[in-house]
């Protein structure tokens, strides 16, 4: 299995440096490169690519700001050379966070995981553990899941399950072109939307908060169905 991936960084260099380590992890091909976040977006309505490496600090905009805007964003690493992002890009959903200078090895570590990823992305099913049993669920049955303190609730065809994890465990489960978070307690899936107004969506009758940090996400997933 191969990874194709981009970067994008203002600093020649960095993009250097990354393309010096890509070349040492067997699975991974960078494709391209970019100075210009702006410069990307043609590649990206181009070209599948399943790894973005994403600086954060930039003029013009942020790596932040444009993974908001992409209608569709492949999985992100985030590489900057300020620590204070940290939160900001997990809040994002990022792959990982690699702080300025990274060496191989934990550039490495960070890639391991998106090729984890892409893996589950890969199968059309997941297993939840229901008590001591795990249970095998098709992505295509899930319509949202919800957070209820240390458990999540899978809301299915017919059914629900609940599972103790967290909303992050249930989001590394799923492929994110499929499953999106708009709220700290929501996960949806894309293709169950049945009906989408200013703030909120509706799923199986059910009217699903978007929250307030989640706004931009609601702007892409209109760009995703075309709306």
């Amino acid at each position: 299995m191969i990874l194709k991936a981009i970067a994008i960084d203002d600093e020649p260099h960095a993009l250097e440096v990354v393309k010096m380590l890509s070349e040492k992890v067997p699975y991974l091909s960078l494709e391209a490169t970019f100075t210009n976040c702006f410069d990307a977006i043609p590649y990206l309505q181009t070209n599948k690519i399943d790894l973005l490496f994403l600086d954060i600090n930039m003029p013009d905009i942020s790596g932040i700001e444009f993974v908001n805007i992409l209608p569709k964003c492949p999985m992100v690493i985030f590489t900057t050379a300020y620590s204070e992002y940290a939160v900001k890009g997990f809040e994002l959903d990022a792959i990982d966070y690699l702080l300025k200078p990274f060496s191989l090895a934990r550039f490495t570590k960070a890639c391991n995981k998106a090729l984890d990823m892409n893996k589950v992305y890969e199968l059309d099913f997941i297993f939840l553990k229901t008590g001591y049993e795990e249970e095998k669920v098709l992505l295509d049955e899930i319509h949202y899941i919800e957070a209820e303190g240390n458990y999540m609730t899978y809301v299915l065809n017919n059914r629900k399950l609940l599972s103790r994890q967290s909303i992050s465990d249930a989001l590394g489960q799923l492929p994110f072109d499929k499953f999106v978070r708009i709220h700290r307690s929501y996960l949806i899936s894309l293709s169950k939307i049945e009906k989408i107004s200013r703030n909120s969506v509706w799923i199986l009758g059910k009217e699903i908060p978007v929250g307030s940090s989640y706004e931009e996400k609601l702007l892409e997933i209109r760009g995703v169905l075309g709306l």
